[in-house]
């Protein structure tokens, strides 16, 4: 079974932060984790090819915490595939 956005998300930032994933919850923020600007930029990068889209400036710009990265992506990723449907129609 393929893991939710917010499983995904939340391995992702354990990984990136050498801690358990148990550590990191959706309440957790940035700047508990201690993420500087460079991490923020690494961390979109990763998050951007493991869901296979772009995230753009001004929605990184938002995201403080987990729960607001994992709300994030959920829209992207409905948006996303709104478009591959209506493309999908049109053909």
């Amino acid at each position: 079974m393929n893991a939710t956005v917010e499983e995904t998300v939340r391995r992702i930032f354990a990984d990136f932060k050498k801690v358990p994933i148990e550590e990191i919850t959706p309440d957790t923020t940035f700047e508990e984790l201690g993420f500087d600007s460079l991490d923020g930029l690494n961390l979109v990068f990763e998050l951007e090819e493991e869901f296979d889209l772009m995230v753009p400036d001004d929605k990184v710009a938002e995201m403080k915490s987990v729960r607001q990265v994992v709300e994030g992506i959920e829209q992207l990723l409905a948006a996303k595939e709104s478009e591959n449907k209506e493309a999908a129609t049109a053909e």
